[in-house]
């Protein structure tokens, strides 16, 4: 997929200039263990899938790069801290991340919660800034804020630690999980742009990152079965050890690829309903599916 590949890394190196002026306002972050500990997670590289999806969506409905350039920041911020708090011993205990040592392994435990917490605080000061805009703007912070937060992203790792070791399939909690702790912040991806711009279909790119969310957890789990550390950067075998609530764990792999394969498709045909060139999206389903890393 040429073309995708090559859409892929214009939206990426729009959003690295981005991140880049981002780091670079950093200079002024005290103490300097602070603003080192902030620039090595955003830096370490990543798929960057939420700003392009932000970048892609927008796009599609005729929102500029310009408009939504904030809000995909911010979520890249958000995400990132959550990945430094999720690698923390009290949570996933994970000494790798994207093929480097984790944060807290580098600057500390106490360091790492603290970059964590600055990310978020700086996602929230960018979205504030956004708010001043317009009343459109307004909505859409308040979504990705709702997607991070204890009735978002939050609730679904706290759902993912309360459920390790759990005994037998109960499919309203393993939705919960994936909805929230993955699902959330990728529909925020494709919904804070369809908010900017009226709502326009905002009901079909819910539901499109509500399915795309799912599948792109569910074919981390099954990563993290058949992948290895060189194409993953992180640790595997992980979930069986300690005891985490997957659909893997409940159902196998071979099933899991099935239902991955039905998810894609459903994916596929909710872009169906948008006009527009949707090209770009449906590959991206494909690549989320197929992905080794």
């Amino acid at each position: 997929m040429p073309d995708f590949m090559q859409k892929w890394g214009e939206y990426t190196a729009r959003f690295e200039e981005t991140l880049k002026k981002f780091c670079a306002g950093l200079d002024d972050c005290r103490p300097q263990i602070l603003a080192e500990s902030l620039r090595y997670s955003l830096n370490i590289g990543g798929k960057r899938i939420r700003p392009t999806l932000v970048y892609a969506t927008g796009e599609l409905l005729g929102v500029p790069c310009e408009a939504v350039e904030k809000f995909a920041l911010a979520l890249e911020l958000i995400h990132t801290y959550s990945l430094i708090h999720d690698d923390l011993p009290e949570m996933d205990n994970d000494p790798f991340r994207r093929g480097k040592p984790s944060n807290h392994v580098v600057y500390g435990a106490g360091n790492a919660v603290l970059a964590g917490d600055g990310l978020l605080n700086c996602a929230f000061e960018i979205l504030l800034e956004e708010c001043a805009k317009g009343e459109a703007r307004i909505s859409a912070a308040r979504f990705i804020a709702k997607s991070a937060g204890v009735y978002g992203m939050i609730a679904g790792q706290s759902a993912d630690l309360l459920h390790e070791n759990d005994k037998g399939a109960d499919d309203g909690v393993l939705q919960f999980i994936y909805e929230n702790k993955t699902g959330a912040l990728i529909t925020a991806s494709v919904v804070a742009p369809s908010i900017l711009c009226g709502g326009k279909y905002y009901s079909e790119l819910s539901a499109f990152g509500r399915e795309l969310g799912f599948l792109f957890q569910l074919t981390d789990d099954i990563l993290d079965v058949e992948g290895d550390f060189g194409s993953l950067g992180k640790s595997t075998g992980k979930d069986q050890k300690e005891g985490k609530y997957t659909a893997v764990g409940l159902y196998g792999v071979e099933n899991c690829k099935i239902q991955a394969d039905l998810i894609a498709s459903k994916c596929a045909g909710i872009l169906d309903g948008i006009e527009g060139d949707i090209s770009f999206l449906k590959d991206l389903v494909y690549f989320v599916r197929t992905r080794r890393k």
